[in-house]
């Protein structure tokens, strides 16, 4: 018995791996974050229970898990995204772990890179930013030291903010002393939904766009150079003159 964390993706029930469609459709037992991931990415299954772990606390799901490691079910523990960002797979693999119960993690499209397609960006431009912060704004869970947005923002690196949108104001004025005001930005809501938008502007003017949008939750801020930039060189991997194994 294995319980298989699969990562469902950003939405679009398309944007799932064949390995974990594969999974979805053939385990007895599925518990997806209903939350975050649409029943179009269970279609398909046989599965003898279905349940909707947005109802249920961490304890409970533990309890459903182990029901079914007893009845030598496999379990297919759907999260949205990538299930190893923010995915609060840490604490029951914790669990799975004293429990002496096997378990997989199938990696999925993660928010960052579905509002990347979503917007036409390569978010890692030569001379630009060759680097990608991924992080989330301190609200209920505070951040460990020197992980603060002021501290991340010193870079200057390509960042996808979780969680932040309610607390814009707040993030911008962290930004700012880092990025500029000119510098943009992008808010997305809920990319790949059939109900996905998104807006896109400056630090200094992208407050009032996602007021008058109305954005409250469920939505990734994306900030950079690298959005909308075409003043950058071109890579080496197809410069004519670069020579490498496969082009000498």
């Amino acid at each position: 018995m294995t319980v298989y964390f699969i990562g469902a993706g950003p939405g679009d029930p398309e944007l799932i791996t064949v390995k974990g469609q594969r999974l979805i459709r053939s385990c007895p037992v599925i518990i997806y974050a209903g939350s975050l991931v649409p029943e179009a990415v269970l279609q398909g299954h046989c599965a003898e229970q279905v349940v909707n772990s947005a109802e249920l606390h961490l304890e409970q799901i533990i309890e459903l898990i182990k029901t079914a490691h007893a009845n030598g079910h496999d379990v297919a523990r759907v999260h949205s995204g990538d299930p190893s960002l923010y995915g609060a797979i840490g604490e029951q693999i914790r669990h799975l772990r004293e429990l002496g119960i096997a378990f997989e993690i199938i990696p999925g499209v993660t928010a960052t890179a579905a509002c990347a397609a979503l917007l036409g960006a390569e978010l890692t431009l030569p001379d630009v930013s060759q680097s990608v912060i991924l992080t989330r704004y301190a609200d209920k869970t505070a951040m460990p030291a020197g992980e603060e947005l002021g501290s991340l923002a010193r870079h200057g690196a390509t960042m996808a903010i979780h969680l932040g949108v309610n607390h814009l104001q707040k993030i911008l004025a962290e930004l700012l002393p880092h990025y500029g005001a000119d510098c943009p930005i992008a808010v997305v809501h809920r990319a790949t939904w059939p109900d996905q938008d998104w807006v896109v502007g400056t630090i200094a003017d992208i407050a009032g766009k996602v007021e008058v949008k109305g954005f409250r939750r469920t939505a990734l801020i994306l900030v950079g150079r690298v959005l909308g930039s075409d003043q950058f060189s071109e890579s080496s991997l197809y410069r004519a003159s670069h020579a490498h194994v496969y082009r000498p």
